[in-house]
């Protein structure tokens, strides 16, 4: 539960009518009041007998009596707003949420009859807005100093009563929240995300691969941003800031965010610790960097957080860099499970305090991240198998990174390692997969034989129970598949082979038997992301061999198929060259 001051105002009016309309994307549903500074007043969305204007009037009373200076922007905002995997609350558990954030911000105290004016409205399932207005009845104007880090810590409380996920505040490792207008301005922009977010990750990743300022600067420049350095008078540069093209404020000057404000591990200072210490980067064929890169990383999960609290530090934060190169050059079928585990363990990679940089699990993170990032050519048809292995270790180490921060009681760094390591098993299971439907032969189907008089033809494998197509294929898992929370998914993934025209006993047996399923926490699941990668690859398969018939075929222009086929071949795009492009506008 994270409580968001927003900004304050002047009109009253202006911001309950936003709140009880439908929302600039209408968004807002059901509209209405969970609770007020007065259990008798009436919701404007339920009662004929109160308007929004009333109620605007009604909080603004005691703000149009006081005869001292008013506060020139009197209308306070917080937003209250659930994890997206937080069960859905009642209105009333919200009323005492908003009760209880207006009495430990000093709003309105439970036992003061003086204290302001306050409204608590609902328009979604996760969140309520509270709006009051910075006058007490008794003329005075109230003391909200330190109001959202009180208003924190109540929250840590309703986490605990309501079953919540807990979160940890105050270890200054977060990053800044994007504001309402920058999200807003991205959906009038047709973007799915701000430019905030999207300047975040683009410097993460050349931070990642640089090896100097130089490279740092270089690649920034080529991935389309704008970057703008801060130079001191002695000519060393001491800062910079970054902003993506056509993001203009209403002066049309670009919009620049410093290092600093995208996340307090991106100031100049905090990206120049990356190549502080020289890492000499193996030289290596692209084919074995996954190889060494794998070793590497096994080494350093053990080696992670041995070296104490600041070597465990800098161990978890170097982690990160290389889950964000691994990410850039992965291969293209699990690319967006790897940038959603790096995006995930973003938080994971800043533990609080000083953190060391000459510890072995770092150095090791290091020198893999450098071997993946000058081996762009790593990606190719046949490294299936490598780069399981190499997420397979990513895998522990995210893991040994979870213990660690558990075990220094980093509660929200642990949390976002976990999420991190389960993208990850994701995308080493849909590689599974893919390697499994590389060199899968279909066994030669038979003709259906006309039934005798009186008799039955058997179920074609499209019509079959898909619960007896996993007693067929998996029986020793079986019963466990059909028990699990995940069997529905499961069970569509294998209706739609059947519709497609595969036997889904074939394709199961060829998925299961690539590797081992005794250790999954969920076969159903692990089972499900291997069809996933199966299924990636026949479509890509698929596509290649139409667009390949179509170049060969010469498209009835009359020309022959021998030239054709050389120029589609010489503008092919070699694999993992799409890093060279400008920052991408989707996770």
């Amino acid at each position: 539960m994270i409580p968001q001051k927003l900004d304050e105002g002047s009109d009253t009016y202006g911001l309950l009518a936003y709140l009880y309309g439908p929302g600039r994307q209408d968004e807002h549903t059901n509209p209405h009041m969970v609770a007020a500074w007065d259990p008798y007043i009436e919701d404007p969305a339920r009662s004929p007998n109160m308007t929004l204007s009333d109620l605007a009037l009604l909080l603004d009373a005691p703000v149009f009596a006081m005869r001292g200076k008013k506060a020139p922007l009197h209308v306070y905002h917080v937003a209250v707003r659930n994890a997206e995997e937080d069960r859905i609350l009642s209105d009333e558990e919200w009323a005492e949420v908003a009760a209880e954030m207006m009495h430990a911000a000093g709003i309105a105290k439970h036992d003061d009859d003086e204290g302001c004016r306050w409204v608590a409205v609902r328009h979604a399932d996760d969140h309520i807005h509270l709006v009051a207005t910075k006058a007490r009845e008794d003329g005075r104007q109230p003391n909200l100093r330190q109001d959202i880090v009180k208003m924190q810590a109540a929250a840590r409380g309703f986490e605990v009563q309501f079953g919540l996920r807990q979160l940890k505040h105050g270890d200054k490792t977060a990053g800044r929240w994007e504001k309402s207008g920058e999200q807003e301005k991205a959906e009038r922009r047709g973007l799915s995300e701000s430019s905030r977010v999207t300047l975040q990750r683009t410097v993460r990743e050349a931070a990642a691969m640089a090896t100097s300022d130089r490279d740092f600067f270089e690649r920034l420049a080529a991935s389309g941003v704008r970057v703008k350095q801060r130079i001191a008078p002695d000519g060393n540069v001491t800062g910079y800031s970054v902003a993506m093209p056509g993001d203009r404020n209403p002066e049309q000057e670009p919009i620049y965010f410093s290092g600093a404000r995208l996340a307090p591990d991106l100031s100049l200072p905090r990206v120049r610790e990356r190549w502080s210490a020289t890492v000499p980067a193996p030289r290596v064929s692209p084919v074995e960097a996954w190889q060494v890169a794998e070793q590497k990383v096994r080494a350093a999960a053990e080696a992670l957080g041995a070296g104490g609290l600041r070597q465990g530090a800098g161990d978890v934060a170097a982690l990160g860099d290389l889950i964000v190169v691994a990410a850039v050059v992965s291969p293209r079928l699990v690319r967006t499970q790897i940038k959603d585990a790096a995006w995930e363990y973003e938080r994971a990679s800043r533990a609080p305090g000083d953190r060391a940089l000459e510890g072995e699990s770092r150095r090791l993170s290091r020198e893999s991240a450098q071997a993946l990032s000058q081996a762009t050519g790593a990606v190719g048809r046949n490294d299936t198998v490598a780069v399981l292995g190499f997420l397979l270790a990513l895998v522990q180490a995210v893991e040994a990174a979870r213990r660690w921060h558990d075990a220094q009681e980093h509660r929200v760094q642990a949390v976002a390692s976990g999420r991190a390591g389960r993208l990850l098993r994701e995308a080493a299971e849909v590689t599974v997969g893919v390697h499994a439907a590389r060199g899968y032969r279909p066994r030669p189907k038979r003709g259906p034989s006309r039934p005798a008089d009186g008799q039955r033809l058997a179920a074609a494998p499209g019509e079959r129970s898909m619960s007896g197509v996993v007693q067929d294929a998996v029986p020793e898992h079986a019963g466990a598949v059909l028990l699990d929370p995940a069997w529905p998914t499961l069970r569509d993934r294998l209706a739609e082979l059947a519709r497609g025209g595969e036997d889904p006993v074939d394709v199961l047996v060829a998925v299961a038997g690539q590797r081992e399923l005794s250790s999954a926490e969920s076969v159903a699941e692990v089972l499900t992301w291997r069809l996933d990668g199966w299924s990636k690859h026949r479509e890509t398969a698929a596509a290649a061999s139409g667009a390949s018939s179509s170049s060969a075929s010469g498209g009835g222009t009359g020309k022959s198929a021998g030239p054709v086929r050389k120029a589609a071949a010489s503008k092919r795009r070699p694999p993992g060259d799409e890093q060279l492009k400008g920052p991408r506008r989707t996770r």
